[in-house]
């Protein structure tokens, strides 16, 4: 599933732990945005990692958008940027 996932963190250093989390998942398309193409025992394993990092107490956010395919085809960018990732089948015999 394509998941789109979006944050606004104040403070620093949890943002950054967040981001860096991230990465490791998918691919950074705005500054506080990731397309994220993740099986759902990877999508269940990130989410518990952000639960653990994001503090509702202190005014995080963090929202994450399910993308079907066909939504997933009509993405439009505008601007420089990087096309949506897909994800590559790997098989190995």
């Amino acid at each position: 599933m394509f998941y789109l996932i979006s944050y606004d963190i104040s403070v620093d250093q949890r943002r950054l732990k967040i981001a860096k989390l991230l990465e490791g998942y998918g691919q950074r398309v705005l500054e506080s945005v990731f397309e994220c193409d993740l099986e759902l025992p990877a999508y269940r394993q990130l989410r518990q990692k952000l639960n653990r990092l994001i503090k509702d107490e202190e005014g995080d956010r963090l929202r994450i958008y399910r993308l079907c395919a066909s939504c997933r085809e009509q993405i439009e960018i505008i601007g420089d940027g990087p096309p949506p990732e897909t994800s590559q089948d790997i098989y190995i015999i």
